[in-house]
This record gives C-alpha cells, sequence and structure tokens, in this order.
C-alpha cells in the first residue's frame, strides 16, 4: 500500500528512514505526554530499528500526518499480527504534543482501522489501555471499541508490569 490513506485534515503513511529527523524531534518534545503511558523510539538507534521492525509481515505501521503542513501527528502501529482464522492484531498509537485534542488521531485511527480491514483483510483489533490514561480509552471508545475485559500486570512499560484494559473492534 503505497497510497496514503486520507481523511479531512490528516493521511497516513508508513514510516521511512527518511522520517527519523522530524520523528525524533515530534518524540522529544513529547515527552511529558507520554510519560508513563508509552516509551517510543527516542534515538537514531532505535528509530531504525522500528522501521526494520515495523516492515515485517507480522506488523505494520502508520505515521499521521496533517494535509496542510505534513507535519507528524502521532502513531498507529498494528503489531503481532496473526492470519489465518485468527486475522488479528494488536493496536498501540501515541500522538506528538501540539497536535492532541484536535480529532487528528481519531481521523488517523479510523483510516488505520479501515486499512486494517480492507488491505490487510483482519478481522479484529484490539487495544491495550492502561486504566488511568482517560485520553486513550475515550479515543479508541469514539472509533468503536468496545471494552472486552481487564488484564492485571499485563504489560511492562517504564520498568514497571501494569494493568490494562481490553479494548477490540471487529471488521463489520
Amino acid at each position: 500500500m503505497n497510497t496514503p490513506a486520507l481523511s479531512a485534515a490528516i493521511y497516513i503513511r508508513h514510516p521511512v528512514l527518511s522520517d527519523e529527523r522530524a520523528f525524533l524531534s515530534a518524540v522529544r518534545a513529547s515527552r511529558a505526554l507520554h510519560h508513563p503511558w508509552t516509551a517510543p523510539p527516542d534515538t537514531p538507534a532505535l528509530f531504525r530499528a522500528y522501521v526494520e521492525r515495523m516492515g515485517l509481515p507480522a506488523n505494520s505501521a502508520f505515521l499521521v500526518c496533517r494535509r496542510d503542513t505534513h507535519a507528524l501527528v502521532g502513531v498507529i502501529n498494528i503489531t503481532n499480527i496473526v492470519l489465518g482464522l485468527f486475522r488479528s492484531g494488536y493496536l498501540g498509537y501515541y500522538a506528538f504534543a501540539g497536535h492532541e485534542r484536535q480529532g487528528l488521531m481519531r481521523q488517523g485511527l479510523q483510516a488505520a482501522v479501515g486499512q486494517a480491514f480492507k488491505s490487510l483483510k483482519l478481522h479484529r483489533l484490539e487495544a491495550n489501555i492502561q486504566p488511568a490514561n482517560a485520553a486513550s480509552i475515550a479515543l479508541v471508545a469514539s472509533c468503536g471499541f468496545t471494552q472486552e475485559g481487564y488484564s492485571p500486570r499485563y504489560l511492562k512499560i517504564g520498568g514497571r508490569w501494569r494493568d490494562h484494559e481490553r479494548w477490540a473492534v471487529l471488521a463489520s
């Protein structure tokens, strides 16, 4: 899929190595926004490893970009994609500072979910969210995800095992 998916104010596209400078700058500017929820790649080596890992068949990454300025708004990752009878993947995402709370990530998530169901032919996407991350929960709820459960000490983030709520959406 080389053609960017478009929406009113944003488009999504796959990250490439030439995004390194803009990506790392956005990550640096967003540390307070991301802590304690996520730890994006923040060095050239980690960014290159991220692009390489997201290029594997079990993963698909999208940069959410503003249509007017092409600025990076955020990231949406679909990982651990399993095909066959399961046809599912795990969703991770984060906004970059200066673009949060404008509805841009909602548009990006809707576009990425559309790509997951149409192009990747997935049946299900699951997002695991820390219960105190109200903005993230509001985002997935606004995109049609429903809460399916609660997983104690589910993911290790920032050196600590953290509880997560399980949210999912199914292809229609």
